[in-house]
């Protein structure tokens, strides 16, 4: 079996989790493959020879990446010159689409045969760019099934591989364990999960916390649990905690335990909301944007839902608090409630779980190989 020699791009944590998963699905099938491009330390750890870090790459928001802009430009020049030098025999670029769309493109003009993992949101916002997409990729790897119909529609070939994350969450996850192995004790639990940036947590952190000293009065014995995605944003929950009566419990990440342990989640629309409704938590989704930011977004995204959960259920299955409407008593008055009931809502998550569940890195990787054997 001739040597195969794959390049990859990934920007961010979660890219670098798909990627390292899909390189090891590759490896399985094919023993002689050589891997490059731009990775973290979970893809490196499996044998990716990594041009630069992939930290150079995470930014995050409209205002930020103009700062980077020059850098960002550069590194992508220089990338697609390296790559078109190596003529890897596949180009596949993992989810942050503004870096890898325009990499494809150029690798694709030069016969290089183009994958990409993760769709942008082009069914919501920005849906010229499927005409890019269409024109730099040779084919296109799905994580929903409804993301695979918009590309069907649109005449981009695609294959809904599944969710990695939908594989390794079990379908029941063991509520009494998770309190166990946290050292949490019975009684109702709410996890607080206003987002892994400094941002987020400057804009939600103090809501959350309003949230939960009025979910003490709704919900006699309430407790609360909040995962730390690292040491700065615990740092910021400590100072926001200072001065308040509340029984929280601060994790150094661990967040799967936390929705495993919990009752119910106040969470910031985002990635974190599919970890929710995999481990079947009732939730209210609440976010606020930088004022000028939100009032761009508004004009452009044509979905009318922001969180997965509801994308995934095509209907209204999780409450959506934006803006001016998260308030503390709305999001303690809707919050309430779910503590002890949600079942309208856990039963849409298994439906949406098992849907999901397709061991989505083999998939990828059968569609990799069926595209180079074409």
């Amino acid at each position: 079996m001739a040597e195969l020699c794959v390049a990859l791009v990934a920007g961010e944590a979660s890219g670098d989790i798909l990627g390292a998963g899909l390189m090891r699905a590759l490896k399985a099938r094919h023993p002689q493959v050589r891997f490059i491009g731009v990775g973290g330390p979970l893809m490196q750890a499996e044998g990716l020879t990594s041009y630069f870090p992939m930290e150079r790459l995470a930014v995050m928001g409209l205002v930020e990446v103009l700062g980077r802009l020059r850098e960002l430009l550069k590194r992508r020049k220089e990338l697609i010159q390296t790559l078109i030098a190596e003529r890897p025999d596949v180009f596949i670029g993992i989810d942050a689409p503004d870096f890898t769309l325009n990499i494809e493109l150029n690798l694709r003009k030069a016969g290089i045969k183009t994958v990409h993992y993760v769709s942008p949101s082009v069914w919501a916002w920005r849906q010229k760019r499927v005409l890019k997409i269409r024109e730099g990729c040779d084919l296109m790897l799905t994580l929903f099934p409804f993301e695979a119909r918009f590309y069907e529609e649109k005449g981009v070939p695609v294959r809904f591989v599944g969710h990695p994350l939908a594989d390794s969450i079990p379908l029941d996850a063991d509520r009494a364990a998770a309190r166990e192995q946290l050292g949490l004790p019975e009684g109702p639990l709410v996890a607080l999960m206003p987002g892994s940036r400094g941002g987020e947590v400057g804009r939600l952190g103090a809501l959350f916390l309003d949230t939960a000293q009025r979910l003490r009065e709704l919900v006699p014995g309430v407790r609360f649990v909040s995962p730390c995605a690292n040491a700065e944003r615990r740092a910021q929950l400590e100072q926001m905690l200072q001065g308040r009566d509340l029984p929280v419990t601060l994790l150094d990440g661990r967040s799967h335990q936390a929705l495993a342990a919990c009752d119910a989640v106040l969470i910031a629309s985002g990635t974190a909301t599919l970890e929710a409704l995999l481990f079947k938590r009732p939730m209210v989704v609440a976010y606020r944007l930088a004022p000028l930011t939100y009032w761009i977004l508004k004009r452009l995204v044509k979905s009318p839902y922001v969180s997965l959960p509801n994308l995934l259920a095509q209907r209204m299955l999780v409450p959506e608090l934006l803006q001016e409407a998260a308030t503390a008593e709305a999001l303690a008055q809707t919050l309430a409630p779910l503590v002890r009931g949600g079942v309208q809502q856990t039963e849409g998550f298994d439906q949406i779980h098992r849907t999901l569940r397709r061991d989505a890195s083999n998939q990828a990787a059968d569609a990799v190989l069926t595209l180079l054997e074409s």
